[in-house]
């Protein structure tokens, strides 16, 4: 279990500081630009890569349309979303949303995986559900012209981000190499933004400031090591505990938001339910 509670802190720290670079970016892209440059610079790092990380990995023919599936949703649509909502409601308010991803997570494996579900991890969920809903009693400040429809935004991304990682252990007991899944599921995801971008745009390529090309490109790259840490904790670990654990990432955006972004006003709600949020993770990881 070691190693799924490493991999789990990895893609937790990955992700969280993947939304407040995607912040950055959103000054001067817009979302659907954002995600056209930020899933590809990570697919094209992992392609370069490829023959020195993959070196010796065999390929399983098997579970390819099951990661093939999963690069349609995973990180494409979630990134999309994630995006839209952080320009919508804050880097701060789409962490913390987004920290529901377990309660997905831990039901598709129930369902999916037979995997057990204690009493004390329901308790957990539904004090992590509370604290994500505390954050949304009240409009923050800072968030503009927010309107209560903006929300589906990042619980549709929590919906994705839970559901996937319990697919992708279907697939990683087929072919268990998280190296694989991630990258097939990058090139599907790439392929998915650079359309949608070839169909609003007229072109594959992004016209963007060079400043927003750069973070959104730093964004990809921590969103990427999140989703490879992510695999490889699930292909060590059930995900009863590896959903709650990388769900911690707010406190990552949290602490960096009021590093970078000096605008976003971090306020006793928000820092309240972020923190009861992760006290339901934690009672989910010591049932």
């Amino acid at each position: 279990m070691t190693a799924a509670i490493v991999y789990a802190f990895a893609s937790a720290i990955f992700l969280g500081a993947g939304v407040v670079l995607a912040q950055l970016g959103l000054r001067t892209v817009e979302p659907l630009s954002g995600a056209a440059i930020s899933v590809p610079s990570f697919t094209l790092l992992f392609l370069v890569l490829s023959p020195l990380i993959l070196h010796g990995e065999p390929v399983v023919w098997g579970a390819l349309p099951i990661f093939m599936a999963i690069g349609l949703f995973f990180p494409a649509s979630l990134t999309l979303l994630t995006f839209a909502s952080n320009r919508a409601l804050g880097p701060v308010i789409t962490s913390t949303l987004g920290n529901l991803a377990p309660l997905f997570a831990v039901t598709a494996a129930v369902v999916l995986l037979h995997e057990p579900l204690l009493p004390q991890q329901l308790i957990g969920l539904v004090v992590a559900v509370a604290g994500a809903a505390i954050i949304t009693v009240t409009r923050p400040r800072d968030l503009g012209h927010w309107r209560s429809w903006a929300l589906l935004l990042p619980l549709a991304s929590a919906l994705v981000r839970g559901i996937v990682p319990p697919i992708a252990k279907l697939g990683l007991a087929i072919w268990p190499s998280p190296l694989w899944a991630c990258l097939v599921g990058y090139v599907m995801s790439s392929l998915v933004v650079l359309t949608v971008q070839r169909v609003r745009k007229g072109s594959f390529m992004v016209q963007a400031p060079r400043e927003g090309r750069f973070w959104f490109a730093l964004t990809g790259i921590s969103n990427g090591l999140s989703a490879l840490s992510l695999f490889a904790a699930v292909r060590n670990g059930p995900i009863t505990l590896v959903a709650p654990l990388a769900a911690i990432y707010p406190l990552v955006t949290v602490v960096m938001s009021a590093m970078m972004l000096k605008h976003v006003e971090i306020t006793a709600r928000i820092v309240g339910g972020t923190l009861l949020t992760v006290i339901g993770v934690a009672l989910v990881l010591i049932a």
